[in-house]
């Protein structure tokens, strides 16, 4: 059986310290594939729900984009998978886990990417990207009956926002060393892109980022992941493999680089201006569909199969889903008089 023929070299290939996929735990059993192993499967389960398709439609840091070479949710997904697959085969770590985490990290985005979260953490204040994508692959995907993921892919979608945290965070790290790799490679893969987009829509020049940060990382996208990728992948197996991690200096030029693109790429006027439509659109849909909630499309099917589905709670789960152009045209739907045809 291939299956079983890949699990064995895991263990000959694979770093001790890696996560083998003949190990991983499902909470509910079922009969194993005859091809691929656990971690494939959730992979490819991810990639082939709705919520993943939808990502193309969703906003990173640009709303609705005109240009066609502008990242979205699904490409900013697609970089963080290869940036986490190349750190995973150079440090011998488990790819196809650090792929099927990294598929699901951003299923729970809404749209108009944070400001969109903004706002639905201010009608229910337990929202996060993070907690609303393991939502997703446990309990909203499937027709309500969940993915049925292995716990190595679900705990690495809920921890993989790293924020302005340090490296190395006790009590709040994921379980696996593949699950570090996707919250350093999300970090990597959208400081890079989303600075490459905004010289691409002319808010910044390239010339504009600070000398001291060009120095340490690289003029380019190219050389900037090269080099934060090469320390990463160095500094981890200096550390021998107790964490993933990477020079100070290295991370310390990527997070300055982080804060000079919030204040002079997020919190742009274009892009503030453009971000703060976006919130009013999120926050009347929620707040129409918390009182309207019989008007959810899954709201009834999903109370019958769970036997309890609190409306604002249905609310979120169906705006959080929406893509932009979805939200946009519910919203003109809902609130926005039609022109009465002539008959």
């Amino acid at each position: 059986m291939i299956r079983k023929e890949i699990e064995k070299l895991e263990y000959k290939i694979l770093h001790e310290k890696a996560a083998k996929s003949m190990e991983a735990k499902r909470d509910r059993d079922e009969i194993e594939c005859d091809i691929r192993t656990k971690f494939q499967r959730d992979r490819d389960r991810i990639l082939h729900s709705k919520s993943f398709r939808r990502l193309k439609h969703k906003t990173q840091v640009f709303m609705s984009p005109e240009g066609d070479h502008y990242r979205t949710r699904m490409t900013h997904t697609l970089e963080v998978s290869q940036i986490g697959r190349t750190i995973a085969r150079a440090l011998r770590l488990n790819e196809d886990l650090v792929e099927a985490i990294a598929m699901g990290h951003d299923l729970g985005h809404t749209p108009f990417g944070h400001a969109g979260e903004f706002i639905l953490r201010e009608g229910k204040t337990s929202y996060h990207h993070s907690k609303q994508s393991l939502r997703v692959v446990e309990k909203l995907e499937n027709d309500g009956e969940g993915l049925n993921l292995t716990k190595e892919v679900r705990d690495g979608i809920l921890k993989h926002s790293k924020g302005k945290s340090p490296l190395v965070v006790k009590g709040n790290m994921p379980i696996t060393l593949e699950g570090e790799i996707v919250r350093l490679a999300d970090k990597i893969a959208y400081i890079n892109h989303d600075l490459e987009d905004a010289i691409r829509a002319k808010i910044i020049d390239e010339t504009d980022v600070s000398k001291d940060i060009v120095k340490i990382l690289g003029e380019t996208k190219s050389e900037r992941i090269k080099t934060i990728v090469t320390s990463v992948i160095n500094s981890t197996i200096e550390n021998k493999y107790k964490h993933i991690v990477m020079e100070e200096k290295i991370y310390r030029a990527m997070y300055n680089l982080r804060d000079w693109l919030f204040e002079h790429v997020y919190l742009s006027e274009p892009v503030v201006k453009e971000l703060e439509k976006g919130k009013g659109i999120v926050r009347a849909l929620y707040e129409y569909y918390a009182e309207n909630y019989e008007e959810i499309p899954f709201y009834k099917r999903y109370l019958d199969k769970w036997g309890e589905y609190d409306p604002k709670q249905a609310a979120v789960d169906y705006v959080a889903g929406m893509t932009d152009r979805f939200a946009i045209k519910t919203y003109e739907r809902i609130f926005i008089p039609r022109a009465w045809a002539i008959l």
